[in-house]
Formats: C-alpha cells, structure tokens, sequence
C-alpha cells in the first residue's frame, strides 16, 4: 500500500525521536575506508537489543542499508516473545529514509525477521522502482526531491507509531537533528582511538556554522558499560521553535 502526506493531516504530532549511534574516543564510527567497526561490547549489544524492543519502529537511511545491510530486528527471543504477549509484533516498524527508492530487494531489512516495513520516497523516485519495492514493503510519498522528514514522522504518527528509534548514520542523523526533529540521544563511547580526517562521524552533513545556530544538549544520565561510557542526552530546543509538535 502507498501512503501519502494528505493521508496524514488530521494529526497535529509526531513521535518521540530518540537517535542511538556509538562512537570512538576520538569521535568516528568507521575507518576511513567505511569499514564497519564493533565499537562496544556484549552489555551495550543488550542494551540496544532492549532499546529496539521498546520502540514503536526503527528508522535508517539508505546509506546505512547500502553499507551495512542491517536487519534491524530484536536479537533476543525473550524480548520477542514479550512484545507478542503485549499484543506487539515480534519486531517493530522498520522504516528506510531512501528518496530515490534505491533499497536493494534481496536487503535483509525487507527479508529477515517478520514485521511491517515502510519506505520513504520522494516524489523523485521512479515509478517501476516504488512497484519494485512495494511488493517488499509499504510505500510513502513525502517530498518533491527529497523525502521531507517532517511530514514523514507526521505520517508515521498518524499510523499509529509514537516512539521511534534512530539507528541512522551521519547523514541522517544531521536532517533530523537540523529540523529539530530529535528529543534524545544516546551515545556509546568506546575505548579505541580510529582516525583519518575522511572517516566517518556521528553527524554528518553541512553543520552548523554560526555559535548561536548550536544545539544544545542537556545530560539526562552517564554510565560506565563494558570498556566504555554511554552518554544520554537530551535535545534542547531553540528558542524559536516549537515544543507542542
């Protein structure tokens, strides 16, 4: 089924956004070739794992599919069994911000574990590419050129999901931190050092650029996990915008 931003007008809220990324002391999350790196340990892995079970859907860029082929489904069984004896699926929404409709069929996203899947597009994407994935996963049209967050989480909204996770790289990370789109980060810090000034970091994008453009961050909590630290923060926002969405 295709969706679009019209279908979602009579709502006036979105989720909660909370992103979840990890990092290394010296701020990368891969090495310079973009080589996937494990950064943390077998407690963070649980609490992730955890992380995922309590939310509504997870959300991802087309980037992080095209390098990393994530899953994103609840690891542990116990966890599963728990939200279907809540009246959940196995595995929350998992939802691809993917304006050109680049997705790849046979990605493990759309294959492995059950659920709903949603892709985001963007007016740009071509049409026998949507019929492509449509039969893998539900469609939604937001934005002429580029899928326009915004509308999308009001959309997701609409649909029912209220808290989503973010499990995104630096690219989209930064369109939702932009837009003011997030209310929590968690950061693992882990115990390596990687390097190379064209290796990744958490938030990508242009940045900010002036002092007063900033966002603000207030710690919510700090806590020693495996051979590092697990930071959570909150997302202030800015005076000039909005806290009611």
């Amino acid at each position: 089924m295709n969706w679009t931003y019209s279908d979602a007008m009579n709502t006036n809220k979105r989720p909660f956004v909370f992103i979840n990324m990890a990092m290394s002391a010296d701020g990368k999350v891969s090495t310079a070739r973009r080589e996937q790196l494990r950064i943390s340990g077998t407690e963070d892995f649980e609490r992730v794992d955890s992380l995922r079970a309590s939310s509504d859907a997870i959300m991802v860029g087309i980037g992080t599919v095209l390098a990393d082929n994530p899953s994103l489904t609840v690891k542990s069984s116990k966890r599963r069994e728990e939200r279907v004896n809540s009246g959940l699926p196995e595995n929350p929404v998992r939802v691809v911000v993917d304006s050109l409709a680049r997705t790849p069929t046979d990605s493990d996203i759309l294959n492995v574990g059950t659920g709903r899947r949603i892709i985001a597009v963007s007016e740009q994407a071509i049409v026998e590419d949507i019929g492509r994935l449509g039969d893998k996963a539900e469609i939604m049209v937001c934005g002429k050129h580029e899928v326009d967050l915004e509308k999308l989480l009001y959309l997701l909204r609409s649909q029912g999901i209220k808290r989503l996770m973010v499990e995104g790289g630096g690219t989209l990370n930064w369109s939702l931190l932009y837009h003011g789109l997030v209310d929590e980060i968690y950061i693992y810090i882990g115990n390596m050092i990687i390097g190379g000034d064209s290796a990744p970091t958490p938030v990508g994008g242009t940045g900010f650029v002036r002092p007063d453009e900033l966002l603000q961050l207030a710690l919510i909590s700090m806590e020693e996990l495996d051979e590092g630290v697990l930071l959570r923060w909150r997302v202030l926002p800015k005076y000039n915008e909005t806290t009611d969405l």
